[in-house]
């Protein structure tokens, strides 16, 4: 259910729409983006864009969807811890599930599994639905997610993200042979739910007016083994925008395997029902000092394949 809202931007408000609207309300900013997304914000009775910029004292008019509100304790869902202490945990993410509830009410997520084990986690970040979860990944991707269990740390982990000071490392199968190492660093513009890489000037002024401004991203891939016909890579990313491994990757003409919402048919590898894309490891500093790394292992899905490959 969404809520008629009503605000006036305070003085000093500057940057993106979007940020100014969500600091103004006091609400996620996932809410207010829900609701630039399906075009119910408006100024002076005309439709904005999110990405339009902000002027103090304008009025804004909008339809915002009922918080999610905290995850649900789900204890039926499977949850892998591979490392914690009591400020922090990283969980180990399967395929196919979302990492935290969009709706309210709604299971099956990660973040229902850590609230059933870990109850502070859901207190920890500041938009409840998160449940303490310092970072996101796509439902079809695998691997480390960091959640905090008090808000203190949960300050104190995304502000690591943002310094970009966590290390955030991922194995990705991709369709072809690559040769060596690289950087991509093409903006990328959120067009619905996918990402559109703008690598000039002119490109982005060709993008639909609902698509978003682009933002910078930077995919620094190294090459782990070679296939005949497929390279398994090393990908860092120091920057989080979304689907920016996948995007990045099919724009380089290596589209990951299995992903065919970016990649169709060239990346289809026989066997495979998910996209090879695994958070492999994640390095950061922890509340309580001192840095660690954790590990995820390949699942056995992902391992298979490149058995397979490897004949």
């Amino acid at each position: 259910m969404a809520t008629r809202r009503e605000v006036r931007l305070p003085e000093g408000a500057e940057g993106r729409l979007d940020r100014a609207v969500a600091d103004a309300l006091g609400v996620g900013r996932a809410a207010v983006k829900r609701a630039f997304q399906l075009g119910t914000v408006r100024v002076g009775g005309r439709r904005v864009r999110a990405s339009d910029p902000a002027a103090p004292g304008l009025a804004v008019v909008l339809e915002v969807e009922e918080p999610a509100g905290a995850p649900e304790p789900d204890a039926g869902d499977p949850l892998r811890v591979l490392a914690g202490t009591d400020r922090w945990i990283v969980a180990d993410k399967p395929a196919g599930m979302a990492t935290h509830p969009l709706r309210a009410g709604e299971r099956g997520t990660l973040a229902n599994a850590v609230a059933a084990e870990y109850p502070g986690c859901a207190a920890a970040s500041i938009d409840p639905r998160e449940g303490g979860a310092v970072h996101r990944l796509d439902a079809d991707t695998s691997g480390c997610v960091l959640f905090a269990r008090d808000r203190e740390a949960w300050t104190a982990l995304r502000r690591q993200l943002t310094d970009r000071t966590v290390e955030k490392v991922y194995l990705a199968l991709v369709a072809g042979r690559v040769s060596s190492g690289g950087v991509c660093s093409v903006p990328l513009a959120q067009r619905g739910g996918r990402s559109v890489p703008v690598p000039d000037d002119g490109s982005g002024h060709r993008l639909p007016a609902r698509a978003g401004a682009p933002r910078p991203a930077e995919t620094r891939y190294t090459v782990a083994r070679t296939f005949p016909r497929h390279t398994l890579l090393e990908v860092r990313i120091p920057t989080g925008a979304m689907h920016q491994i996948r995007a990045h990757l099919a724009f380089l003409g290596h589209p990951v395997a299995g992903d065919v919402d970016y990649g169709g048919a060239a990346s289809a590898l026989p066997g495979l029902t998910r996209h090879f894309l695994h958070a492999w490891k994640l390095s950061f500093e922890r509340p309580e000092g001192g840095r660690v790394e954790v590990v995820s292992p390949l699942p056995p899905e992902l391992a298979g394949a490149l058995a397979a490959l490897a004949g």
